[in-house]
């Protein structure tokens, strides 16, 4: 599992890197709140080890904006602040558990894995970009609670930017993915389906979802820092 570890005191991030690696975790670890909510909003990670009293960036804020991005990661605080209150604070910004310091490595281990656990059992088949919703089993589509009908292919390439939402995604990327490599050189087919779903989607919408950056490709939403 890749796990991220956000905390600033040292030893305990070298304590935790060095439990987490040996049970076979991928684990990297940033000490910076602000460089922590960087990397918990732009990389995927299977699991977020958050401590709250952070430089730069208070974890509280990092969750909060890990959550108001509909990230789902499983969140676990890791902090000296045992007061129920900041449990309860944690708890309702989106925290999927709470462990205090000083803590055994043991418990935290045996959390981690339940919480990857969890995140495989519960995970859900809805996408969502504001008020762009798509089902990932019945590839039902819609926006603003109005169903959006779609072709295979422009459904394909929509589930593709939706995924990456936020992030900017090159058409060479969008053309591998849908087409494999039937048309991995014919980016103007891209383009094509592009402007199609742009029709569909966002052509009555006051919010435009599918932004073009020059030169590069699209992005679904608002691009992220």
């Amino acid at each position: 599992m890749k796990v991220l570890l956000i905390e600033d005191e040292a030893k305990i991030a070298s304590y935790v890197t060095k439990a987490l690696t040996r049970a076979g975790h991928i684990v990297t670890a940033i000490a910076d709140g602000q460089a922590g909510l960087i990397a918990a909003t732009t990389d995927p990670y299977d699991v977020i080890v958050l401590d709250l009293g952070l430089p730069g960036r208070d974890g509280l804020e990092i969750l909060g904006a890990v959550r108001d991005r509909s990230i789902s990661t499983p969140v676990l605080i890791l902090t000296a602040r045992g007061d129920v209150k900041d449990r309860i604070a944690g708890l309702n910004r989106g925290a999927d558990d709470y462990l205090a310091k000083p803590f055994s490595m043991e418990e935290l281990l045996a959390r981690v894995n339940v919480l990857t656990r969890r995140k495989g059992e519960d995970a859900s088949p809805i996408l969502r970009v504001s008020d762009l919703v798509m089902n990932e089993t019945t590839h039902i589509v819609t926006r603003d609670g109005k169903t959006v009908h779609l072709s295979q292919r422009e459904y394909e390439v929509l589930h593709f930017l939706m995924l990456n939402s936020g992030r900017t995604v090159t058409r060479t990327e969008i053309c591998e993915h849908v087409w494999k490599s039937a048309l991995a050189n014919d980016t103007n087919a891209v383009d094509v389906y592009i402007q199609r779903l742009r029709v569909k989607i966002d052509e009555d919408a006051a919010e435009k979802l599918i932004q073009t950056v020059r030169g590069t490709g699209y992005v679904m939403g608002a691009k992220k820092p």
